[in-house]
């Protein structure tokens, strides 16, 4: 990415920062299946309530919702495919200054973790 990018608060960090399309640029699956949906994907498309989950060979339709936690406020993406279910924290968002340029990390209940950029 050439702009430089700038960590955002994630605690205040509002719903529509995640709409639009996200490459996957890194990945560490752990305990995950290698064969699930969101194992394979390569890209997400973040849209109002609504999930799309791009791999090679495949597409996957759903939906998403971000959660929060009561006690420390910390954001939950609530992604529901119809092979799979999960939640995964936020652990990381930044974007330029502009918000044409961003990155994303996010930390799955079976411990996989993928870091997603955009533009794509």
């Amino acid at each position: 990415m050439s702009k430089t990018l700038f960590d955002i608060n994630l605690q205040e960090m509002p719903d529509d920062y995640l709409n639009g399309e996200w490459c996957v640029e890194d990945r560490v699956l752990n305990r995950n299946n290698p064969d699930s949906p969101l194992a394979r994907a390569t890209k997400f498309s973040l849209q109002p309530g609504k999930l799309q989950v791009h791999a090679l060979d495949a597409e996957n339709s759903g939906q998403w919702s971000m959660e929060r936690d009561s006690l420390l406020n910390r954001p939950y993406l609530e992604l529901q495919l119809l092979q799979e279910e999960t939640r995964a924290l936020i652990t990381r968002l930044r974007r330029s200054t502009d918000g044409l340029q961003s990155q994303l990390n996010l930390y799955f209940q079976s411990g996989m973790e993928i870091q997603l950029a955009r533009p794509c």
